[in-house]
């Protein structure tokens, strides 16, 4: 366990011991109608990482897709390799981010918490958010392309950004000379990124001692189980996702998908562990080719799936996303959500390595469909718990898609002769 994920327990621990004691004595010790005041300064704190968050949207997705799509010239070279695997990665998304959404419904974790909207102005807005007569297909297809990326990026217009960021990256992968200074410009820019992300997350066991603290003196026991039936809820859909992965992969490489599973056992707990996929990154290259796929196959559809197929963090945020709605009482269109589906599809690629990527993506989510930015606090009061699952399930379905891949190219991973012990 490292020292940050250390700190997020204690937070958590201390958060919920300290909400729970000023819902029944704050006001007892410092005096009737102090505990407003509370509020409020714990408002502060949270108000300032959901600032920090919104600070590294723009170039945070610009430079991460910018760099994917930049290199995604290996894929045309590896040719058929790479068609199939994107197919296979553009079907696992769908699913994912479908599931969550069913679920979300089904379970309703959300609905009867009656949350308040932060202002009258933005309750005003999220009602004009779901309002279908100003949401028209028209209106989406010539709000998503961007008069000036300047303007989009200061505005956090996640979309926007995306459709131009796709432009770039292809534009740049398409050059003879490949633009090597730019790409290189690029990837500095992403890495850059990726630590001021690091810098802010080290900011989040304070932000979930405020949120977890808060959100219970406000509402006192009635949360936790709102928060029990949220946890729950996305790791019976997560058992549900594993299920879907495992029929799929059966029915392309036979029995012998339940031995892979076995094999990675190790990986996927050190991803469960440590709340993160990218640790259990060399240990599955190895095992798949132990089970027999081809390192032509594993070394290009692994690296891939980082970037491009993260199945386990693509359905949690739709689950997420719907579940602050119903927190607020928002009732979201059918047409809104198969949108915020396909958002969701451009916007959870190229974001491998980033701390707490979802955290990031479900915030650009929220502001695009003008959904209270709040709702992230309540998330994130237990978002480590909810990473440690959707982890290990990334390593699942990035090792079922290089198995799927290989029996595609002809490899005989149905056939092979179980690994020894």
């Amino acid at each position: 366990m490292n020292r940050l994920t250390f700190f997020i327990i204690i937070a958590m621990v201390a958060g919920i011991a300290f909400g729970l004691w000023a819902y029944d004595n704050f006001e007892a010790y410092f005096g009737a109608g102090t505990k407003p005041q509370l509020l409020d300064g714990l408002k502060v704190v949270t108000d300032m990482f959901l600032r920090l968050i919104k600070m590294i949207i723009a170039p945070l997705v610009f430079t991460t897709l910018v760099a994917g799509i930049a290199h995604m010239e290996d894929a045309g070279q590896v040719g058929r390799v790479g068609v199939k695997t994107i197919f296979w990665f553009i079907c696992a998304s769908l699913a994912s981010i479908s599931i969550g959404l069913v679920m979300v419904h089904v379970l309703q974790p959300g609905v009867g918490l009656g949350l308040p909207l932060p202002q009258a102005g933005q309750a005003a807005e999220a009602a004009g958010a779901v309002d279908m007569g100003k949401f028209t297909i028209g209106e989406f297809i010539t709000h998503v392309i961007p008069t000036s990326i300047i303007d989009a990026m200061a505005k956090n217009e996640i979309l926007q950004i995306v459709v131009f960021s796709l432009f770039v990256g292809t534009a740049v992968a398409s050059l003879d000379d490949r633009a090597p200074e730019l790409i290189k410009v690029v990837d500095q820019g992403a890495k850059i990124m990726l630590k001021v992300t690091s810098y802010v997350m080290l900011t989040a066991p304070i932000a979930i001692f405020a949120a977890l603290a808060r959100a219970l003196a406000d509402h006192g026991y009635g949360i936790v189980g709102t928060y029990a039936a949220f946890v729950g809820g996305f790791y019976l859909s997560l058992g549900i996702l594993w299920g879907v992965l495992l029929v799929a992969g059966f029915l392309f490489v036979g029995y012998r998908i339940l031995i892979l599973i076995g094999l990675i056992r190790e990986p996927v707990l050190l991803a469960f562990s440590t709340a993160s996929s990218e640790a259990a990154y060399p240990k599955t290259l190895e095992l798949l080719q132990r089970f027999g796929i081809s390192r032509r196959v594993a070394s290009f559809v692994l690296p891939l799936g980082y970037s491009f197929n993260l199945d386990g963090s693509m359905m949690y945020c739709s689950f997420a996303t719907i579940f602050i709605a119903q927190a607020y009482g928002i009732q979201m269109s059918v047409a809104q959500q198969v949108t915020m589906l396909l958002l969701l599809m451009v916007t959870s690629k190229g974001m491998a390595g980033v701390p707490r990527a979802s955290l990031v993506v479900i915030a650009a989510t929220l502001a695009y469909f003008n959904l209270p930015e709040e709702g992230l606090l309540l998330i994130l009061a237990v978002d480590f718990l909810l990473d440690m699952g959707r982890s290990a399930t990334n390593v699942v379905g990035n090792s079922v898609a290089s198995a799927v891949v290989a029996r595609w190219e002809g490899e005989r991973v149905d056939k092979a002769p179980a690994p020894a012990a």
